[in-house]
């Protein structure tokens, strides 16, 4: 894992593995860089995978519930892109992770070459976000790993037929072992501004989804998902019907990303964003070559 400060002097944390295709992988609200590590295992040789843990979570610096906001995480991810001197990259977004995609593509979209969004949209049904708000920030009242991964499939609303070793693999991802008590991988804070960001009228982000014309969109949807609708899914792709789109059976909020249908979307979407590579390189070659006569 390595380090880089972003505006503020906060030191945030991330992975960049792999060469070629540069994608960056943004995670949910209470997650980080690891909730990527199930779909990192099939990707193809030539993407060059870039994982962000966001302020408050994972190896970041805990900076305040202030801080813990859209504006800032976007202008974070993009401090990353700067940070490692790329152009553009396309974005892979989970939850919180795709809505800052979205942002991006209406406050800088030159730096961004395509997008895939993992089970969320530009409506966000509010009993989900209040099922989650209900656990945010709490600590669990188990005492070891092992109780909390016994008891992580019932706590999780629309999964079925997952094995014992997934919800095993996921507890050491969104918990960590204390001395007689088990504590969280985030800030305690997000919770403070999610219920500040609940507290406010809900916003209009259909513009964000709109602002991505013309890139390559790539939608997955738990078909159990109580978060993002199937109304909303049928209608981002009424609006963008060039958009690949699966729909995972027995995922609530979020897919694994690893499941056979999330693997065939991504394929397609990296397909598409390999063709207008190529198609922006091919333009771009007689005007470099105008300009060298």
């Amino acid at each position: 894992m390595q380090t880089f400060r972003a505006e503020d002097g906060a030191s945030l944390a991330y992975r960049d593995e792999g060469e070629g295709m540069p994608v960056l992988a943004l995670a949910g609200l209470t997650r980080d860089g690891r909730d990527f590590d199930y779909m990192a295992r099939h990707l193809p040789r030539d993407i060059r995978l870039i994982r962000l843990d966001s302020r408050g979570r994972g190896g970041s610096d805990w900076t305040g519930a202030e801080s813990y906001n859209l504006p800032q995480e976007t202008r974070d991810a993009l401090a990353l892109i700067d940070h490692l001197g790329l152009d553009r990259v396309a974005v892979i977004g989970s939850s919180r992770g795709g809505l800052i995609g979205m942002v991006i593509a209406a406050m800088a979209r030159a730096r961004l070459s395509g997008l895939a969004l993992n089970d969320v949209g530009p409506v966000l049904e509010r009993d989900g976000l209040m099922r989650i708000g209900a656990y945010l920030g709490v600590l669990p009242t188990v005492q070891t790993l092992d109780e909390v991964a016994d008891r992580m499939g019932a706590a999780m609303p629309g999964f079925a037929r997952v094995p014992a070793l997934r919800w095993q693999e996921e507890t050491v991802r969104h918990y960590r072992q204390l001395d007689g008590q088990v504590g969280l991988t985030y800030d305690p804070a997000l919770r403070q501004s999610f219920d500040t960001a609940m507290a406010a009228p809900p916003a209009d982000a259909w513009p964000l989804f709109d602002a991505c014309a013309g890139l390559p969109l790539a939608l997955i949807r738990g078909a159990n998902s109580d978060v993002l609708s199937r109304a909303t899914a049928e209608e981002m792709c009424r609006r963008r019907p060039d958009m690949e789109f699966a729909e995972v059976p027995d995922r609530g909020h979020i897919p694994f990303l690893d499941e056979p249908e999330a693997l065939a979307c991504l394929r397609r979407w990296f397909d598409r964003l390999r063709a207008a590579e190529q198609e922006a390189d091919g333009a771009a070659a007689p005007e470099a070559a105008a300009r060298s006569v």
